[in-house]
């Protein structure tokens, strides 16, 4: 049963929900305390296994969100993507504005991982995010200690995905006259996120740009 509105033409399958999931990390983690939601901003891992869905991450000890997620069945996060004013001034035929985005929403039940499992996620973190640099700091090239010490100032959490909401609303409703005009007035734009949303049009419908 969706908890949000998105038409059918804009529905994301889940393949390519996962796929956005993972090129864009930095998600908002939202949960509820005493009836009032509360809501974080971090990075986190996408990890598939044995058909299930898992997001991964840490939160800092001093933030009290971190009591709401161990063993909640009610956890949401959402992942944004590009977004963009659409003006109706680009359009051949009257229509009001609108605001082109990509979003995803993943609900799941949330756990609190042990210390070595928390080890084993900032260990993946590391190689993912600094493998690739010139004398990248990976968990060995840190002093143990200092390590212990940083450890004990956040808290691992594990994400068991059991639905997603995925949206790309990207003017695929449009005709290809509208659509190739929206792509243009966007790339003129000095916005990056508008330039962002134009290269996704454009990989949608590649035929109208050769």
């Amino acid at each position: 049963m969706l908890s949000v509105f998105v038409p059918r033409t804009y529905r994301m399958d889940h393949g390519e929900a996962i796929q956005f999931m993972k090129s864009q990390p930095f998600a908002l983690l939202v949960t509820v305390a005493e009836h009032r939601p509360i809501a974080t901003h971090l990075p986190v891992q996408i990890r598939e296994g044995d058909g299930k869905l898992y997001v991964t991450g840490h939160i800092a000890y001093g933030n009290m969100q971190k009591k709401t997620l161990d063993n909640n069945d009610n956890v949401l996060l959402i992942f944004q993507g590009p977004h963009a004013y659409i003006s109706a001034s680009w359009y051949t035929v009257e229509e009001v504005p609108t605001w082109d985005y990509l979003s995803v929403h993943a609900y799941g039940t949330a756990s609190i991982m042990s210390q070595e499992e928390l080890k084993s996620e900032l260990n993946i973190l590391l190689n993912r995010y600094e493998s690739h640099r010139e004398n990248g700091r990976l968990w060995q090239t840190f002093d143990a200690e200092l390590l212990e010490s940083e450890m004990k100032g956040i808290v691992g959490f594990s994400i068991e995905i059991t639905s997603i909401e995925a949206a790309a609303k990207m003017s695929q409703n449009r005709s290809d006259l509208d659509y190739k005009r929206i792509v243009t007035e966007l790339e003129n734009s000095d916005e990056q996120t508008n330039v962002q949303v134009a290269q996704w049009m454009r990989e949608q419908r590649k035929g109208l740009f050769e």
